[in-house]
């Protein structure tokens, strides 16, 4: 059968592993599987078992229309996990025996729950519910819950400053709590019951809080703040379980700390601290705090990368594991409490969830050419593939090469570039090239699979395909990561350039067949290219911001002050020297805007306005809007329109495919 090239229903039938979690002894981990169907435009997700020795993976549930975060209990005897079945207004707790069975529903949770962690005696799981901190009990929950759902007035009332996420209003009065519940008798406790105590509100999630081996104790991140915003000092808390006295551990701290991990000896507990009063963008350090004489006491300083949450420790209780961003890979780190710098544990590409456990450290990885798989890493350091659910499904797919460049790029300072050649490449010919531009500023376009913006689908079209990894990326330092702030848009337009020439001067790349996309800052980026050269053919905006001013109605406003160096009302010149919006004037080029209806955090006014714009020129220009996606495109459907859209775009202005020189 004949290599085919990569297509969009391809990437849809690629399954999805997720949320690895191991036995006490390490012999078997279960991961939740996603698989998409088309004809019903949704994801069903279920839990496999995976033998860390080898063998056929197993499927455990069956019925659930979501089953992720699954949790081996302590004793080895049940695996807790969150789903909605039939009957379920929201997620809830259910545990299962890992030989099979029916799964039972632990928790009658109105509001729902998520963040699930068990208890060292294997008889309770702590979980995460957002709900009305004055209902008290259950029954008032339910009663407040179903109120909301029937209210015809679905009006938003605010007066704090953070009433948006990504895309949901934070504005019905629930915040995130976190409660037990007895897995015999179901009995449900409100572990901040009475009190103001609260988790973050933006992506809260397990790695929030921690309970202490012994069980007696959580440490959890909170917001000391009145006022809730995401860009505040968190600090970190400890709960008595018991009696629910709490007291703070890092308060009087000038620093930020967030995500608390118990040893397994009970002596430490770590965490990510930050230095915000120094820079929005300070780097997360992995610290230490000695539960008998208290202190912060940050280990990594010494390293210049930002560790990620969670954190999670070796079973000896001498070191921390976690993943991080090094050179535009995400690899596995082990670090010890008494070294400067940590060791890496699994090698990216891009690695991703994990869990660590007796002798075994159980990993989620992908790369520029493979989507997310589990492996598994021994105590010799041995690496195991534990299934192969999409080894079948890629073997029929022919790509093409990806190499990894440095190149010259703002007053000559070398950056990173992946250049993604088409299946058929040859270098004798002219071929069209197409950046793919990331978004952030501050992230990066690492060696991993994107389901969303795949560049070898990109490539498959015949396009070699550039990925700039401009000043202002993550994973190269402190000091390039902040390098743009107060002066967007300069340095990243001078590196994407310098990619376009470095390629140009390879002899293959046609200069009349140069076109870029982008999403988010990526669509700030090739709005602010179209103001600023015209030796591009065609863009793709995607979510992009357009007016730095009019983003003062996103659901991060307060972040743009520290990135643009000043408000609007201050100085506008400044804000204007690094607005697209200010040189409309100059925008010739022909651009596909996108965007979608339920963005907060490039609300969907900002791709109208340009669109609008554009249009009043004269520019050529295409809008494609999704009334029912936000920031990005999730649903397989709309996702296949996308990608129709935007390579047809590109094939109007560009001939795809080698030419003879």
């Amino acid at each position: 059968m004949a290599a085919k090239r990569l297509t969009v229903d391809d990437l849809w039938k690629l399954e999805r592993p997720a949320h690895p979690t191991l036995s006490p002894d390490g012999a078997q981990a279960c991961v939740s599987v996603a698989a998409y169907d088309m004809k019903s435009n949704k994801a069903s997700t279920s839990l496999w078992l995976l033998s860390t020795f080898g063998g056929e993976p197993r499927r455990l549930t069956h019925a659930g229309e979501k089953d992720g975060e699954p949790r081996w209990s302590p004793d080895g005897r049940s695996i807790a996990f969150v789903a909605k079945r039939e009957g379920d207004a929201e997620a809830q707790v259910y545990v299962i025996a890992p030989d099979g069975g029916e799964a039972r529903r632990v928790t009658e949770m109105p509001t729902g729950a998520f963040g699930i962690k068990w208890f060292p005696d294997s008889k309770r799981i702590a979980f995460i519910s957002w709900v009305w901190p004055d209902a008290k009990g259950l029954e008032a929950l339910a009663t407040r819950y179903k109120a909301k759902q029937d209210d015809p007035v679905k009006a938003h009332v605010a007066e704090h400053s953070a009433y948006r996420f990504w895309d949901h209003w934070l504005t019905d009065g629930r915040a995130p709590r976190l409660f037990t519940v007895d897995v015999g008798g179901g009995n449900v406790r409100d572990l901040f019951a009475g009190s103001k105590w609260e988790l973050p509100r933006n992506d809260t999630a397990a790695h929030h809080y921690d309970i202490a081996p012994d069980g007696r104790e959580i440490a959890f991140t909170y917001d000391p703040a009145e006022d809730k915003r995401f860009d505040h000092e968190h600090h970190v808390a400890v709960l008595d379980v018991k009696t629910r006295r709490v007291r703070s551990l890092t308060s009087a701290s000038q620093l930020s700390h967030v995500s608390p991990a118990y040893s397994p000896d009970g002596k430490w507990i770590a965490l990510l601290t930050q230095d915000l009063r120094k820079s929005y963008v300070a780097p997360d350090r992995i610290a230490l705090i000695d539960r008998k004489k208290q202190g912060v006491r940050v280990i990594s300083a010494a390293w210049d990368r930002n560790a990620t949450a969670p954190l999670a420790w070796t079973p000896e209780s001498d070191a921390l594991v976690f993943h991080a961003e090094d050179n535009a890979r995400t690899h596995l780190f082990r670090f010890a409490i008494d070294a400067r710098k940590p060791s890496v544990l699994a090698q990216g590409g891009s690695v991703g969830e994990f869990a660590v456990g007796s002798g075994t450290v159980v990993f989620i990885r992908n790369t520029m050419g493979t989507p997310p798989a589990v492996f598994a890493r021994d105590s010799s350091g041995k690496e195991t593939a534990l299934e192969s659910f999409n080894a079948r499904r890629m073997a029929k797919f022919k790509f093409g090469r990806v190499e990894e460049h440095w190149v010259k790029g703002w007053k000559g300072e070398k950056v990173q570039m992946w250049v993604i050649y088409p299946p058929d490449f040859d270098p004798k010919k002219k071929w069209p090239l197409l950046h793919n531009i990331h978004g952030g500023p501050h992230s990066v376009w690492g060696d991993n699979f994107h389901f969303r913006w795949n560049n070898h689908a990109f490539a498959a079209q015949g396009y070699v395909v550039a990925c700039v990894n401009y000043h202002g990326s993550s994973s190269f330092g402190q000091k390039f990561l902040a390098s743009i702030d107060g002066n967007l848009g300069e340095k990243e337009l001078a590196d994407v350039e310098a990619g376009t020439d470095y390629l140009l001067a390879k002899g293959f790349i046609d200069r009349n067949r140069l076109l870029a996309a982008g999403g988010s800052y990526g669509g700030y980026m090739v709005a602010w290219m179209n103001g600023h050269t015209n030796r591009y053919k065609a863009y793709v905006c995607h979510a992009g911001c357009f007016d730095w001013v009019a983003m003062f109605s996103d659901d991060a406003w307060y972040w743009h002050p520290k990135e643009l160096g000043a408000f609007y009302w201050n100085d506008s010149r400044k804000v204007d020297r690094q607005n697209p919006r200010a040189i409309v004037k100059n925008m010739k080029t022909p651009t596909l805007v996108i965007h979608g209806a339920l963005d907060y955090r490039v609300p969907d006014s900002q791709g109208l306005a340009y669109y609008n714009s554009l249009k009043a020129k004269g520019v050529p220009a295409r809008l494609v809007f999704f009334p029912d996606e936000n920031h990005w495109i999730l649903k397989p459907r709309n996702s296949q329109l996308w990608y129709r859209e935007f390579f047809a775009w590109l094939a109007r202005f560009v001939e795809t495919g080698g030419k003879k020189k």
